[in-house]
């Protein structure tokens, strides 16, 4: 354990030591359902400005297919790995139904609350459940976290929203959430916000791809812009702000319009950000949903503590990695690990535990198996390992970890 806690000390800080600027301020907004060849189809001259100062690329979902950590392509199952940086085995989200949620991987929300407890968080959402279950806040699970703002359950108004069949009550209340996201921006100025819009989704469901869904898309458009006014209007203040888009899910072919499945185009999403120093992983396409929590620490200059970063599924789209991609082939005897290497050539640590006690509140204990260089791009493991039906190996580097596991009968 002493040389696992050595090798991290370049990437590790306790809470009491890490500095954060007080200026720093994210937003992120789900943009619900929206397939990436669509988005890039349609006019969104407001995305097209945020991408102007940062970038975009396609992302994916859905976690490894066949393997251990595939995850269905459903909403609530992808908001739960934007915002663990975790899959669905970890956190335990597998449908909109929320129903046992492992709080054990915190949100973005709450690693943030618990480093810095003055910090103002916000959300304003077209779903209540998405602060009530996949946030839980107040509940004794999340610490009792609590948000400095919140706007949600408008879904449940029917006297103001009465609900209507071609679902433009989910458009107004769209609408709603997002104007009161960019007043509360420019007035506040909080530290993390959550912006959830879902009409986008419904006209994928009732009318797959087509007219509708264009008009749904550019007017998903429009209320980006009113938040990045807002943030600009902010940014004329002096202060450093970070602003990511993405969806959720892709949608099946040819009709584009379920989900739920492990279908390219259902597995295929799309990320947009004003970041500056988005790396090569984001560029060439690699990046995934669990991407997103490391890049907003990264951000935040928020480094988290050993037993909770190495259980992150995901590495920053933005500056310096180590490796990228770690995955665990063969069978038996014969497991290799390969990855992609950073840009710069390095001396990878690799380390082993049996068992996944982390999920459970507990802590693992890493063994050290040995040193790689980073160009090397495989590492393979003793042959005794290969008799074990489970067990997690971590890889460590100056700029970034990265971990997989060995699970009997899946990839």
């Amino acid at each position: 354990m002493r040389q696992l806690a050595l090798a991290l000390v370049s990437i590790l800080v306790v809470w009491s030591t890490v500095a954060v600027a007080q200026q720093k301020k994210l937003v992120f907004i789900i943009l619900d359902g929206i397939p990436a060849q669509d988005l890039e189809r349609v006019a969104t001259p407001n995305l097209d400005q945020v991408i102007q100062k940062g970038g975009y690329a396609r992302a994916s979902a859905g976690g490894q297919k066949g393997g251990y950590s595939e995850s269905p392509t459903i909403s609530a199952v992808g908001y739960n790995s934007i915002l663990t940086g975790t899959w669905a085995h970890k956190h335990q989200v597998w449908g909109n139904g929320i129903e046992s949620p492992n709080y054990q991987y915190w949100t973005i929300f709450r690693y943030l609350r618990e480093a810095r407890p003055d910090a103002k968080l916000a959300i304003f959402s077209t779903w209540q459940d998405n602060r009530t279950k996949l946030l839980g806040e107040n509940l004794p699970q999340t610490n009792y976290l609590q948000l400095n703002q919140s706007l949600d359950g408008l879904e449940l108004d029917t006297l103001r929203y009465p609900h209507d069949a071609q679902s433009d009550y989910i458009h107004q209340i769209d609408q709603k959430v997002a104007e009161e996201a960019a007043t509360y921006l420019s007035t506040q100025g909080p530290d993390l916000t959550w912006v959830y819009l879902q009409y986008t989704d419904d006209m994928g469901h009732k009318f797959g791809r087509g007219p509708a869904m264009d008009a749904a898309i550019q007017k998903a458009d429009a209320q980006v812009g009113l938040i990045w006014r807002a943030i600009q209007q902010r940014q004329q203040k002096g202060e450093d702000w970070q602003l990511w888009v993405t969806t959720d899910h892709g949608r099946k072919e040819p009709e584009a319009k379920d989900h739920g499945g492990q279908s390219e185009a259902e597995r295929e999403v799309w990320i947009a950000s004003s970041a500056s120093g988005l790396n090569a992983h984001f560029s060439a396409g690699k990046g995934a949903q669990v991407d997103l929590l490391p890049s907003f620490f990264r951000f935040f200059n928020l480094v988290v503590p050993e037993h909770q970063e190495r259980e992150l599924d995901g590495v920053p789209l933005t500056g310096p990695l180590s490796l990228s991609n770690l995955t665990l082939v063969g069978k038996g005897k014969k497991q290799l690990l390969i990855w992609a290497p950073g840009t710069q050539s390095e001396t990878l640590s690799v380390y082993w535990s049996p068992t996944d006690h982390f999920g459970e509140g507990g802590s693992d204990e890493y063994f050290f198996l040995g040193e790689v260089p980073s160009d090397a791009k495989q590492y393979a493991l003793p042959p005794d390992l290969g008799k074990k039906a489970f067990f997690k190996v971590l890889v460590v580097g100056k700029y970034n970890s990265a971990n997989t596991w060995r699970v009997a009968g899946k990839k």
